[in-house]
């Protein structure tokens, strides 16, 4: 059975981050007075920025509101729409664009999805012009779904978008552990871990993925 739709993370996956989303992160708690450190941030890379934000005040042990938390990720997503939007070092990885030209002509449905909310990915889609250039065919953000990653809901939705009922026919991509265990969640076929993101080798080998690639340029090889 051959794959008709691919998965892909952003940031980290099809975007360059040279640590600007840990940064963001840390920056929003440090803002509204909370002495967090970049290690800190890295199990939520990949996960539902507001929820990022709540397990994060639980791991402190702090006591505080869902006010506390709004104004967090408000902080996090201002500078994250900020950097997308303006910062020229703001990149996307030099295979990008050819591997989602590569896989569509193959016949593959090229999907993203993320765990920023969705003010920010149609910030970085609308930087990269991804969807005038059609390279892309759709997109989803973790705040339109009740739960982002690890969950499988944003690859369902875009699998009922492309009325695709079969996870057989789908390649999730991405560059942390959460992108494996959605992908996993999902029934995905392939479930690739990149490792030019947040995730060392050995760390995503740990959660087993079907493949562990060094940049997308092998990813056509994979569906061939």
């Amino acid at each position: 059975m051959s794959i008709r739709l691919a998965v892909f993370d952003i940031a980290g996956t099809t975007v360059q981050d040279e640590g600007s989303v840990a940064n963001a992160f840390r920056n929003a708690f440090v803002k509204n007075g909370y002495a967090i450190s970049l290690e800190d941030t890295h199990p939520y890379m990949g996960v539902k920025k507001i929820m990022a934000v709540r397990m994060m005040l639980e791991k402190l042990g702090e006591e505080f509101t869902d006010t506390d938390v709004e104004d967090i990720h408000a902080d996090f997503v201002n500078e994250m729409v900020d950097y997308y939007e303006y910062d020229p070092s703001v990149k996307q990885f030099t295979d990008t664009e050819d591997v989602f030209l590569q896989l569509k002509e193959m016949g593959v449905r090229i999907t993203l999805n993320t765990g920023f909310p969705k003010i920010i990915a149609d910030t970085i889609v609308n930087r990269f012009q991804w969807k005038e250039k059609n390279l892309v065919d759709d997109y989803i953000a973790s705040d339109e779904v009740e739960n982002g990653r690890p969950a499988a809901l944003m690859i369902e939705e875009l699998m009922q978008r492309a009325g695709i009922d079969d996870p057989m026919e789908v390649i999730k991509v991405g560059d942390t552990f959460v992108d494996i265990e959605e992908g996993r969640n999902a029934g995905c076929k392939y479930i690739v871990a990149v490792t030019t993101g947040s995730g060392t080798k050995e760390e995503l080998e740990e959660y087993s993925p079907t493949h562990i690639i060094s940049s997308l340029s092998e990813l056509p090889v994979i569906l061939q």
